[in-house]
């Protein structure tokens, strides 16, 4: 069952353009805009990144990992939060001048390890629903809860994971970005 306090994060791709707080009404024309009324079918090296600012890039994953708790019904311990800025190199070590960044933001969540298997269930539930591919699934390892769950959003290109943290109550949720670029800095 999808959260009900919550709109779905607006794609990743179109949000250099709008806000969080968009009526319903307005986010599904501009969620299909993002997701593809506008884009190229292909992707390759040379295609243009989205555009992002870092503080914008973190507070929509602060926003979709609350989207997952509570499609979980978990609460999120926001003092974990743990945003990682890095900057994006080609293949050959290359990075550009542009100051383009991928993230990786992860928070925990207090769990106790027997819910563990269910709160991941209902996150892959929810996902599949909206299009995203799992590619890794588990809800027990060795006959014990150990949950794990890694997706991927064909149209953003990003990873979204939950998983048990090391045997404990610990329940992590993880966003992954692509490459973002950050916008042009305004000219005087």
């Amino acid at each position: 069952m999808p959260p009900t306090g919550r709109t779905f994060p607006t794609p990743l791709t179109s949000l250099a353009s709008v806000t969080f707080r968009i009526p319903l009404a307005l986010l599904v024309p501009l969620a299909l805009l993002g997701l593809g009324g506008c884009m190229p079918t292909t992707t390759g090296p040379h295609d243009q990144l989205p555009v992002m600012a870092r503080a914008d890039a973190q507070a929509w994953a602060r926003h979709m990992t609350a989207y997952m708790a509570e499609a979980a019904g978990i609460t999120l311990t926001d003092s974990t939060a743990d945003p990682a800025f890095r900057p994006c190199t080609g293949r050959n070590g290359e990075t550009a001048p542009d100051d383009r960044f991928s993230l990786s933001y992860a928070v925990d969540s207090t769990v106790p390890l027997p819910q563990h298997p269910e709160a991941v269930r209902r996150i892959r539930q929810m996902l599949e629903g909206r299009g995203f591919e799992v590619r890794s699934y588990r809800e027990e390892w060795q006959g014990e809860p150990s949950a794990l769950l890694d997706a991927y959003e064909p149209t953003g290109h990003y990873l979204v994971s939950a998983e048990t943290g090391g045997g404990t109550d610990r329940l992590l949720l993880r966003i992954s970005t692509p490459c973002l670029r950050p916008p042009p800095a305004p000219t005087r």
